[in-house]
């Protein structure tokens, strides 16, 4: 559903808008609306407003804004790159302070059994050894988001191409949601894959080491589901 409302359908909107009898600016708001929608949604849902989904919003506000300018080129190239690298340096400067964002996006209470990890770490007395893997962990999880933010810069130059002062106003906004329509696109296989993998790694090593550290098996980390004995 995530994807269907932030990528397909928009997507789908921006290339197919014009043959609905959109105008490219209704159809650029509709677009834009639908993801928007869903971080609100889910910031409501959450109760809770973090600099990742505050940039995911600021994102879509600036890339409207940007189309309506007629603007394209370098300045979505510049915006594409930024907000990867903003939220690269902000894991990257967490690792250095006491709460890293891996060990908040890793030792998730809903899905890892964090007081049974806790408890082996202690025992072991490996507290320093943990922290250091978070911090590892954490930087190479930047490294994830410097990497969108350098394939983000050369995917948007080759897109966005620069709008010949020939066409019109409109005709300069058609093409833009054409533009944007792709870059969503090709973003998702050329950008979201790559970082999967990426994250897959880091998951697996930091998974090894967990292990190591605690004694416990992979399968242990996680919160064990209780079976209801069976009534005779």
């Amino acid at each position: 559903m995530h994807i269907l409302v932030n990528i397909i359908l928009p997507v789908y909107i921006l290339n197919k808008g014009s043959k609905w009898g959109l105008t490219p600016t209704s159809a650029l708001f509709i677009a834009l609306a639908l993801p928007l929608c869903s971080g609100v949604y889910s910031i409501y849902k959450n109760k809770k407003m973090d600099f990742i989904s505050l940039l995911g919003l600021l994102n879509i506000l600036i890339s409207g804004t940007l189309s309506l300018m007629a603007l394209g080129g370098i300045w979505f190239a510049v915006k594409e790159a930024l907000f990867p690298l903003l939220i690269g340096v902000f894991v990257l400067v967490s690792s250095f302070g006491k709460s890293p964002f891996f060990e908040s996006l890793f030792l998730n209470p809903a899905a890892f059994d964090v007081d049974k990890i806790q408890q082996k770490i202690t025992e072991t007395n490996k507290e320093s050894d943990f922290r250091n893997l978070m911090k590892k962990s954490t930087q190479l999880l930047s490294l994830s988001f410097l990497m969108s933010a350098f394939l983000n810069f050369f995917l948007a130059i080759k897109i966005f191409t620069p709008l010949s002062e020939s066409l019109t106003t409109e005709q300069k906004q058609d093409l833009l949601n054409q533009q944007l329509g792709q870059m969503t696109m090709y973003s998702l296989l050329v950008i979201l894959i790559p970082s999967i993998i990426f994250l897959g790694a880091i998951l697996f090593y930091t998974f090894k080491k967990m292990t190591a550290l605690t004694g416990l098996s992979t399968n242990d980390l996680f919160i064990q589901e209780k079976v209801a004995p069976k009534a005779n």
